[in-house]
């Protein structure tokens, strides 16, 4: 008698949350910590609202040296905490959100209600040398202890005017004494406040009050670059509930656990803009992404992002894309399409919001997601790691985030009301502040595409650069420039020699120190101006011209402009009586093609060791401005 077994039950993954703590049982966290990433990026994307906080009670047991032992490259930040509740319920949250953008938190808090000791006293856990962000959580009962018993909203506005200034003399305190930056956040008017009040008018008079203390906040990180303010009220306006009414009484925990965890994924946004980690590009698919219906089965007539009921919300999130575009993003689309017919709904659809020349690259072909995506990076000489992904397909968003973990992935799903949302949900693109050259990086893009026809058509390299015209011109930087400075030192990553790092106040700091020279690099050709594209950092030191940093952005890669700015640059050293000029190069991933830039333009290696090469210019031979380029130098004793 033959017996017949049964089949064997399929194998189901475990999630990302199940993972976690598998690893954390078998003492693996540490030794497999880039895992911890994916995971948690994936359960961001699919897991539950809790799922997150619960990876993150795994993940504050790490212990960090052995992790750092382990991988001695993985970012790091140090939080202090501070504030005026409980909040114990932070840390959690911070080492998931933080963790799942790579980044190993250690989280210190103070004592309870002890913002305002913390602040003054320059002696405090907040003003330690190692903290990268010092977090100042702010609750109602911030103005409501202020209130005596019983209460007018007179009484309310006062209690704000008093509370303002003193959180302007906090902020001053601390950015004096601190390279961190402080983080302050708006505070949610709460139901039982306003309705103390039994006339609409004193209402509304307690709702401006309560209003303007917000204001004054963001109005206080306007003024102060180091000072930023998350604003909690969309995030209330969202559903998320201020607090669990018995915990706020009983264990003065003033915001929820809920709160607490959308509170520290903005917080992780902004320490990682603050790193200059912001993506550039949004690549998008099309099918039921950017319209409703697939094009190859339902043809142009069959889909649409308007006029019928479900096609409305794909024309709402495609002026979402087109919004984000407008403001420095570049778009991109990857899709399983014809390419023709594609990009012939793309000119002449009438439901089309986006158009052609919204794109900076169109790639429609049969090829797998992740190949389109570093073709595409090609094309735009760009790192993978710029790009967002945004699909309705699981196996596409699971192939590209498989393959490519660089690359963060919106996964959408068939309810396209949803999109929106789901694309904001992360702040991907989160900025400082805009620049002319980020509301014009959309044109300038697609104009390479012109430069590409010059050198295709062009018999050689020289000719292709003769014909280009390149212009440069170097000078000082202006307070108009801070911010396009700074945003180069944040996010320039493959022409970077020293990776140094600047915010807005620390370059600003550096133009009001006569001992720092910063410069500006700007370039144009014949297809147009491509705004400011590098920046030096220089310092002296006696007659020596030291190189703190050299940047410059990839898409002016190979046309002579970096060896026109170095060669302007020795020029001013030797005519302002520097008799040398070092620099350094510390290498990264990214930067390895430019490990040569310095022996190139005749500098000598005085030192090296795996971590920096230090080099040196005598000054006797100075290097030429490339024949094919055009230089306008404003700097003092230049004769180019």
């Amino acid at each position: 008698m033959t017996t017949v077994s049964s089949p064997a039950a399929p194998q189901t993954q475990p999630s990302p949350l199940e993972a976690l703590r598998t690893l954390r049982r078998e003492g693996q966290l540490a030794a497999r910590y880039p895992q911890v990433a994916p995971l948690l990026a994936e359960l961001a994307g699919t897991g539950a609202p809790t799922d997150l906080p619960r990876a993150g009670s795994v993940l504050v047991q790490l212990e960090r040296d052995q992790v750092l032992a382990a991988w001695p490259q993985t970012e790091t930040a140090v939080v202090a905490v501070t504030g005026h509740s409980t909040l114990g319920g932070l840390g959690a949250p911070l080492a998931a959100e933080f963790g799942r953008h790579g980044v190993l938190t250690e989280t210190r808090l103070s004592d309870f209600d002890a913002y305002q000791r913390d602040l003054r006293d320059t002696g405090s856990p907040l003003y330690a040398d190692d903290v990268d962000l010092a977090l100042c959580v702010l609750d109602p009962q911030v103005l409501l202890d202020e209130l005596g018993s019983p209460w007018q909203a007179e009484d309310l506005a006062r209690a704000v005017e008093r509370k303002l200034a003193e959180f302007q003399r906090l902020a001053e305190t601390f950015t004096a004494h601190s390279s961190a930056a402080l983080v302050l956040n708006t505070v949610p008017l709460p139901r039982t406040v306003t309705h103390q009040l039994v006339d609409h008018e004193s209402r509304a008079r307690a709702g401006l009050a309560w209003r303007e203390f917000n204001s004054g906040l963001l109005r206080l990180s306007l003024a102060n670059p180091r000072v930023h303010v998350v604003d909690l009220d969309p995030v209330v306006a969202a559903g998320v509930p201020l607090n669990d009414a018995r915990m706020a009484a009983y264990a003065k925990a003033a915001l929820g656990d809920e709160l607490l965890g959308r509170y520290a994924r903005e917080v992780a946004h902004l320490s990682r803009m603050l790193r200059g980690r912001t993506k550039k590009v949004l690549v998008v698919d099309a099918d039921n992404t950017l319209w409703d219906g697939v094009l190859g089965d339902d043809g142009p007539d069959g889909i649409a992002a308007a006029t019928t009921f479900r096609g409305e919300a794909f024309g709402t999130f495609q002026r979402l894309v087109r919004q984000l575009g407008s403001q420095g993003v570049l778009l991109a689309v990857s899709s399983k399409n014809d390419h023709d017919n594609l990009v012939q709904v793309v000119r002449e659809h009438p439901d089309m919001v986006l158009r052609e020349g919204d794109f900076a690259r169109i790639n429609a072909n049969w090829q797998p997601k992740d190949v389109n995506l570093e073709d595409i990076a090609r094309k735009l000489n760009l790192g993978v790691d710029s790009f967002v992904f945004v699909d309705d397909s699981p196996f596409e968003c699971g192939l590209v985030a498989g393959g490519l973990p660089q690359v963060a992935v919106v996964r959408l799903d068939d309810e396209p009301a949803l999109h929106v949302e789901k694309l904001l949900a992360d702040g991907w693109f989160d900025t400082a502040r805009l620049t002319a050259e980020d509301r014009a990086r959309a044109a300038q893009y697609r104009t390479e595409a012109e430069r590409a026809d010059l050198l295709e058509n062009a018999g050689s390299q020289e000719e292709y650069l003769g014909r280009l015209g390149v212009r440069v011109t170097l000078r000082e930087a202006a307070p108009g420039d801070v911010d396009r400075v700074a945003q180069l030192s944040l996010r320039t990553n493959q022409f970077n020699l020293t990776t140094i790092r600047l915010q807005a106040a620390d370059v600003t700091e550096r133009l009001a120190d006569d001992g720092h020279l910063v410069l500006v690099i700007r370039s144009a050709d014949r297809f147009g101006d491509n705004g400011v594209v590098g920046t030096v950092f220089a310092r002296r030191d006696g007659d020596t011209l030291c190189v703190d940093n050299m940047l410059l952005s990839c898409r002016v890669f190979a046309r002579g402009i970096e060896q026109t700015a170095v060669a302007a640059l020795l020029d001013h050293a030797r005519a302002t009586g520097a008799t040398q000029v070092t620099a350094a190069y510390r290498p990264t991933k990214k930067n390895k093609n430019v490990r040569e830039f310095w022996p190139s333009m005749g500098f000598t290696t005085t030192s090296a060791t795996d971590d920096e090469v230090r080099f040196r210019h005598g000054l006797q031979d100075l290097v030429a401005v490339p024949s094919h380029v055009s230089l306008d130098c404003a700097l003092e004793g230049s004769h180019r």
